[in-house]
């Protein structure tokens, strides 16, 4: 099952320490920041990847693409929020869905129709750390932690984790 990374565009530009300055120096210069960060973070991983904006009439400034770089880049209409726009495509797109974004609403909607979801901040990092292991030719099949380790510590039901946290988690490795 393939995963579809639905990013919550500004939520993402204004937690992250890299992004954020740009931001507030020009909000394009923000915007396309990020778009690039995910275009770098899409070629290494494959995912599909959407990124929602609010605003009305943004699109002229993407020069009327929807997409760049491979990335979809959706704006809400007029009187619409990013964060409805969201949760409409998590409706559509249910568990294959994971969600980027660090507001709690938009979290826990998408929780409760089956997608995985993952703050701002540990998105980022997830995309920092693939950036850093393409740089340096490590490919995340390469692990040390493969195999079998020798252990007394028990394995049993009382230490598995819920069936919804497991698919969560399985997604979660995916990036």
């Amino acid at each position: 099952m393939s995963v579809h990374i639905i990013v919550d565009g500004y939520n993402v530009i204004r937690q992250s320490p890299v992004i954020g300055p740009l931001d507030r120096q020009d909000l394009q210069l923000g915007r396309e920041a990020l778009v690039d960060k995910l275009a770098a973070y899409k070629r290494l991983k494959g995912h599909k990847i959407t990124v929602v904006f609010d605003g009305t009439g943004e699109a002229v400034l993407f020069e009327n693409r929807d997409h760049e770089k491979g990335i979809l880049i959706k704006f809400s209409r007029h009187g619409e929020t990013a964060d409805s726009v969201i949760k409409r495509m998590v409706t559509r797109e249910k568990q294959r869905a994971l969600v980027v974004s660090s507001d709690r609403e938009v979290a826990d909607s998408s929780a409760s129709q089956g997608a995985a979801t993952i703050s701002a901040v540990e998105f980022e990092e997830k995309m920092e750390m693939a950036a850093f292991m393409d740089l340096k030719g490590i490919s995340p099949e390469s692990g040390v932690d493969d195999g079998w380790v020798p252990t007394t510590k028990k394995k049993g039901p009382s230490k598995r984790l819920p069936k919804k946290k497991r698919l969560n988690k399985k997604r979660l490795k995916k990036l």
